[in-house]
């Protein structure tokens, strides 16, 4: 619980040899970003107890290496 609010920043986008990356229990908002599949390496997603809305992106199919995926 890092008091975390607002959108995920974009920059997360360019982190391409993210392989874990843990956002949940803050106060984020607004929709999952689509440039997550951008992060082919990530393993581990972590985002629940956050305001996000809306569905989760297609482009979640191309991280061939996600192991854990919580939202």
């Amino acid at each position: 619980d890092n008091q975390l609010g607002g959108t995920i920043p974009t920059e997360f986008g360019q982190l391409t040899s993210l392989q874990t990356l843990n956002l949940r229990t803050n106060q984020l908002t607004g929709t999952i970003p689509t440039y997550f599949g951008l992060l082919t390496r990530l393993r581990s997603l972590k985002l629940r107890t956050n305001q996000l809305t809306g569905t989760i992106p297609t482009d979640f199919g191309q991280l061939v290496s996600l192991r854990t995926l919580n939202l």
